[in-house]
């Protein structure tokens, strides 16, 4: 025991080891599980990306306690087995401490977004870097001082300063937390908030008491190996529980708990915020026939119309501005007293249409994007209005010219033909009045009546000869 305690290898230490890599496979599961389930393409900016970087920081802070604390045996010789290298700058700033700006980033967009009603006014990409630079900035000083042994332990006096730095963010975390505690979120972003705080400050306390344990009790084998599977163990846990979709992809997190439902994402979030009939016709939508001297925009507000016009423009690789239109529609159902709800359908909008590189991002101008992206209401009634002002007339001016001639409007009027008749007949019925023929006497070339009166006078006549 006293030889594994010192260079690794010890039974619990591969346990521990074969902990840790399952919790890796399951957080991957858990982040790619919407997208293979549901076939959605990954989605782009910082939705994605601060996803990823959760992923690989929490990856980071794993294997650099397995090398820095020795639960493997090798010689410490190579220069990729220094300890500066695995417990100060990839246990630092690219594991934990990344870990924690990440979520800090998504606390502070959750705060603007929904308490400030406005984008962040800094992007992602470059908050992120800021909220790091501390860490960046301690492992450099560590790195200078060299203040390690050759077991990658700390001297006691430099383990208050790096504690005091993890509680630092932990505050931060807590702060923004606290800002956005009156928000009534719909996909649990508050609560896994509370959650990440509550076990990144778990964690911080066992790893204080194993430090101190193994600083201090260096020469018993059994602390040793006991403190460092735990530190594993719990890092395990950390990362798993720690990691969340719902601030960056609310919805993805949603759809990975309703796997057997295949739905449009599109209409989803309608669906999510609870929008009455989102993505769904209606009986009594009009049965009338579709005429193309109508205004084009008095035409969209058929659903029966825009359905068929959007099964044309996704053919044509073209369908983003439809399904632009379709998702303010739904917008414009929610009330404009509810905030929070409104807020979540404009983010997804702008997520998904509006901003640079979106993966259905729409034509508009400059002017029209930048005017919303810069918005100082996210909740306001007339947000997309220019918007779907440019985009009714482009399609107008392209798509519809082509629709008029295609096979999609063709069964439309088709449709449209046998449901009126089936409405007719439904609502008037078959016509059991007294004159059974539509042929008049005039007309009749046998010149015969054809009343009841009479026709059942020859009927009983018919029977007394019988």
């Amino acid at each position: 025991m006293a030889t594994c305690a010192v260079k690794g290898g010890c039974p619990s230490d591969y346990a521990a080891v074969s902990i840790s890599l399952l919790s890796i496979f399951l957080l991957i599961g858990k982040a790619v599980a919407p997208h293979l389930i549901h076939k959605i393409a990954p989605p782009k900016g910082s939705s994605f990306w601060l996803v990823t970087i959760q992923i690989i920081a929490s990856f980071n802070l794993i294997v650099s306690i397995v090398m820095s604390l020795g639960f493997l045996r090798f010689k410490r010789g190579y220069w990729w087995s220094s300890c500066y290298i695995w417990a100060v700058w990839v246990e630092g700033p690219l594991g934990f401490g990344l870990l924690l700006s990440s979520r800090i980033v998504q606390a502070f967009q959750l705060y603007y977004i929904f308490v400030r009603r406005r984008l962040p006014p800094i992007r992602s990409f470059i908050f992120l870097p800021l909220v790091l630079l501390p860490w960046i900035i301690g492992a450099a000083f560590l790195h200078t001082k060299k203040p390690l042994n050759n077991r990658c332990h700390m001297r006691t006096q430099w383990i208050i300063p790096v504690i005091c730095l993890h509680a630092l963010y932990v505050a931060a975390m807590v702060g923004f937390t606290a800002a956005i505690r009156h928000i009534e979120f719909r996909f649990h972003e508050l609560k896994d908030l509370w959650r990440g705080i509550l076990v990144s400050t778990c964690s911080i306390g066992i790893w204080v008491i194993a430090y101190i344990l193994n600083e201090t009790h260096e020469d018993i084998p059994l602390v040793q190996i006991v403190t460092r599977f735990l530190i594993l163990v719990m890092t395990s846990v950390l990362v798993l529980v720690f990691f969340s979709i719902s601030i960056s992809q609310p919805l993805l997190s949603l759809m990975s708990l309703r796997k057997n439902e295949h739905q449009e994402y599109g209409t989803m979030m309608g669906r999510a915020l609870g929008i009455p009939d989102s993505g769904l016709l209606v009986r009594t939508e009009s049965l009338q026939s579709v005429d193309s001297n109508e205004p084009f925009d008095k035409l969209l507000s058929n659903r029966r119309f825009r359905q068929s016009f959007m099964e044309f423009a996704d053919s044509c690789l073209a369908g983003e501005s439809v399904h632009f239109y379709e998702e303010v529609q739904q917008l414009d159902r929610i009330p404009d007293s509810d905030h929070v709800r409104r807020i979540y359908m404009a983010r997804h909008i702008i997520d998904r249409y509006i901003a640079p590189g979106a993966t259905m991002e729409v034509n508009i101008s400059h002017r029209c994007r930048q005017e919303i992206l810069s918005t100082l209401d996210l909740a306001h009634a007339n947000l997309f209005k220019n918007a779907l002002i440019e985009l009714i007339h482009l399609m107008k001016m392209n798509l519809a010219k082509d629709y008029w001639s295609s096979t999609f409007y063709m069964k439309l009027k088709d449709e449209a033909a046998m449901k009126t008749v089936d409405h007719e007949l439904e609502t008037g019925g078959w016509n059991f009045s007294q004159r059974l023929s539509s042929v008049h006497c005039t007309d009749d070339p046998f010149h015969q009546e054809h009343s009841p009166r009479k026709l059942g006078s020859s009927t009983n006549r018919d029977t007394n000869l019988q």
